[in-house]
């Protein structure tokens, strides 16, 4: 019970955490942070993941330790299941809630799949939190229930280091799974897809040279290309397909919010000069 009574104290910390993270990453840019504050929610994510880890799964298999090697007669342990009861309705219907959500966002993506390309950890860290809590207060039930009657506590303390593993399991793989969007991942391969093939259709372009992409944010998508243009454009051609390019761009795909276009020969006829 004091395990889960942690891992609640914990589970609630977290979305307030995860709700600053939302509100701060929807901060306009500015001079210090000229592309916006959207890593804003992977750094908070991620701060979730180190907390569930150090304090839910670092608490609880302490505790559980220390009931295995020094346990303690239970009392009547009725309280303890209606409360588990109760916490389980209610976290039943908060990871119901953020299971839809989570399958409207995922599209046709499978689950494992939209956890592994989703950019915004939001929606899978609260359905991850939501699932490994359900999990432990069923293991927090049984592991009473058979404490109480077998009238041994040592399966008070096993269930207590079991939810502890469960959090740290779910912890390292919430962590993993932001800590490359915070490190700065590229967009998915059919957004990549997608610009190539929008910046190919133009007659002025012999070929993409190299075409990197970086999320900002969930919703934001910072692209770099580099463009090899025919060499008969004049100045005033190239700089209206750029800005063609650019426009297109922003338009067809809304989650691409800055494009940088470097013309290829002009590049190189710089790098020859210097």
């Amino acid at each position: 019970m004091l395990s889960e009574g942690i891992h609640s104290l914990v589970d609630t910390g977290n979305q307030c955490l995860l709700l600053y993270g939302l509100k701060k990453a929807q901060q306009p840019a500015d001079a210090q942070f000229p592309f916006g504050h959207g890593k804003e929610i992977y750094f908070w994510s991620f701060v979730v993941a180190i907390l569930i880890f150090a304090v839910g799964a670092g608490v609880s298999i302490y505790e559980g330790i220390h009931h295995i090697l020094a346990p303690t007669p239970m009392g009547d342990p009725t309280l303890s299941f209606y409360v588990l009861g109760l916490a389980l309705l209610f976290e039943g219907a908060a990871w119901f809630f953020a299971f839809k959500e989570f399958t409207r966002s995922k599209g046709k993506w499978g689950y494992i799949e939209a956890v592994k390309r989703g950019k915004d950890p939001s929606m899978f860290v609260v359905l991850f939190e939501d699932s490994a809590a359900m999990l432990g207060l069923v293991v927090a039930f049984i592991g009473i229930g058979i404490s109480h009657y077998t009238g041994n506590p040592l399966y008070d303390g096993m269930a207590s280091v079991l939810i502890g593993l469960i959090l740290g399991g779910t912890a390292v793989w919430l962590a993993y799974e932001t800590k490359s969007l915070l490190i700065g991942e590229s967009a998915n391969p059919e957004l990549v897809e997608e610009i190539r093939q929008i910046v190919t259709q133009y007659n002025a372009v012999e070929s993409i040279s190299e075409l990197l992409t970086m999320h900002m944010g969930p919703d934001f998508v910072l692209a770099t290309l580099n463009v090899d243009f025919k060499d008969d454009l004049n100045i005033g051609e190239l700089e209206q397909t750029i800005a063609d390019i650019d426009l297109q761009i922003k338009q067809s795909c809304p989650r691409v919010k800055r494009v940088f276009i470097e013309a290829e020969a002009w590049s190189a006829l710089t790098a020859k000069h210097q």
